[in-house]
């Protein structure tokens, strides 16, 4: 009877052929897979009746091999998937650092931006104040702006605003329209030419016109604040008539904004 090939070695053969089929052990344990097919090999060849044992122990390696290439190829496996899930984990943290380092970018940009936006606007806003100061020929002092209304705005005596003299007060009036945050201080003065009583109760009628006129223009009269002071505030010396007709005004302060 001529011989055979071992029993056993139908299903070390299928064991080894499934790891073969196998994508991953194929790329993971490639040399054990080769070495298991030479014992696999082996295994298969014919032995005589008296070879049981030699067919035994070859039987116990190739299986061994076909083991060996198992074991092997799924550690290096998860090894490889170990590997893939740190770099992606890696990728990942780089890419939210990255999104970070770009919002960063992305909110400096628009802070220089609003910056530069509100610093250009402020200037604007600076340069139309100026012009608007300038239109209203007021002084800048430390107290606020103050626009000196002279005598001729009133007749001798009187507290009436005369017609036809309010164009000081009509730039005030859209001054104030453009700036409604601004509180406002109207102070009454005159020369010393009468009673102190006379000329307190006229530069505080004065102020009071004037007043008077805003609010009808549309100034709330909670911006406005009034007081009359005589002759107790003279810029010049009250002994020449050029010096009394500069006495004789009203000084509209409109306070710095703070």
């Amino acid at each position: 009877m001529s011989p055979t090939s071992p029993d056993g070695s139908e299903d070390v053969r299928s064991k080894l052929t499934e790891l073969q089929q196998n994508p991953d052990m194929m790329t993971h344990a490639r040399i054990e897979l080769r070495d298991a097919e030479a014992a696999v090999k082996l295994a298969e060849q014919p032995l005589a009746s008296d070879e049981a044992v030699l067919a035994e122990h070859r039987l116990y390696m190739a299986d061994r091999m076909v083991e060996i290439a198992r074991a092997k190829g799924e550690a290096r496996l998860m090894e490889a998937d170990r590997e893939r899930l740190g770099e992606e984990r890696d990728a990942a943290r780089l890419a939210a650092r990255t999104r970070e380092a770009d919002q960063a970018h992305a909110d400096a940009q628009r802070a220089r931006s609003s910056q530069a936006a509100a610093a250009e606007m402020s200037a604007r806003e600076a340069e139309e104040l100026q012009r608007q100061i300038a239109m209203l020929e007021a002084e800048a002092t430390e107290r606020g702006l103050v626009l000196t209304l002279g005598d001729v705005l009133f007749a001798t005596g009187s507290a009436d605003i005369q017609g036809g003299t309010n164009q000081n007060l009509e730039k005030l009036v859209n001054f104030l329209n453009q700036y409604p945050d601004r509180q406002v201080l109207i102070e009454g003065h005159t020369d010393n030419v009468g009673s102190a009583m006379f000329n307190q109760n006229l530069s505080r009628q004065r102020a009071e016109s004037v007043r008077r006129f805003l609010t009808e223009r549309g100034i709330e009269n909670r911006r406005l604040s009034v007081s009359g002071y005589g002759f107790e505030r003279p810029i010049a010396s009250n002994d020449s008539a050029t010096g009394r007709q500069q006495n004789r005004r009203v000084e509209v302060v409109i306070e710095n904004r703070e």
